[in-house]
Order: C-alpha cells, then sequence, then structure tokens
C-alpha cells in the first residue's frame, strides 16, 4: 500500500492544500493529512478546530487520514510506517526551502519527497494570508474549504 503523510500546521486547511490532498488521492492508497504540534508555535485556531474543519472537508473521502503529531516528521513516518512526504510547492522560493529538507529527510530516514504544484487558481494562497484576511474582517471564503468557518 502507497501511503503519503502531508504535513503541517493547517492553521487553517486552504484551497491549495484541499487541492494538493484531493489530487494526491489518485497517486497514493491513502494520504494522511498530519498536523505537526510546535508548542512554541501560536495559532489562530486550536488543534481541535483544526482537525475539525480537516475532518469535515474530506468526510466522504476514505483514503484520507487525518492524524496529529509531535517531533521531527520523519520520526513520525517511520513510527507509523510511511514511506513518502507529500509536499506543495507555490513558487520558487517553496522550492529551495522544501528541496533542503526533502534531502533532509532522505538523509536521515530513506524518505522520498513527493512534490505536486499548486494549481495556479490557488498558487497565491497561504495559511498566513487567510489569518490575515480574518482577522482583519475580510472575506477569507474565497480562500478555505466550506467546513472552514468562524
Amino acid at each position: 500500500m502507497k501511503r503519503a503523510l502531508f504535513p503541517g500546521s493547517f492553521d487553517p486547511i486552504t484551497l491549495g492544500h484541499y487541492d494538493i490532498i484531493k489530487r494526491a488521492i489518485s497517486l497514493f492508497d491513502e494520504v494522511i493529512v498530519a498536523i505537526g504540534i510546535n508548542s512554541d508555535k501560536k495559532y489562530m485556531f486550536s488543534l481541535e478546530q483544526r482537525l475539525e474543519f480537516i475532518k469535515e472537508a474530506f468526510k466522504d473521502e476514505p483514503k484520507v487520514k487525518i492524524e496529529t503529531y509531535k517531533g521531527l516528521t520523519v520520526h513520525f513516518c517511520q513510527e507509523i510506517d510511511v514511506k513518502f512526504i507529500l509536499r506543495g510547492l507555490r513558487n520558487p522560493a517553496d522550492f529551495e526551502f522544501e528541496k533542503a529538507i526533502a534531502h533532509t529527510n532522505r538523509d536521515l530516514a530513506a524518505i522520498e519527497t513527493v512534490f505536486l504544484l499548486t494549481a495556479a487558481s490557488t498558487s497565491y494562497i497561504s495559511s498566513s494570508i487567510v489569518r490575515d484576511v480574518i482577522r482583519h474582517h475580510g472575506d477569507y471564503t474565497k480562500l478555505v474549504p466550506a467546513s472552514v468557518r468562524v
């Protein structure tokens, strides 16, 4: 069974994340959306809210599982026997950043990273932009799945 882990904070999940997950479903037998827990990071949405946003967005997709984890992503992959990490790329800066992490992950744990380019229609969306729009009372609903409502 080919399984991929799609790690992130998903604070909140965006249409860009949603697009990557939906497209990955055709490539893998199972896509595990893994919410990393970082006690040093200040989140806009609680872990429970983020879990619910993702569960609701993929409630009709049995190939998508949602997990939470602490520590290194590669250690979590080893723990649950996943051989692929899935990452979305929006721009060249994302590629350079993600390339270094992918090389490190392969070196540490022989885990391959699979990159998917974001759709042109969602390539400008990031969770930080969504949070900024929400903070300033803008219409964020065009940037997130319907499950994300505050």
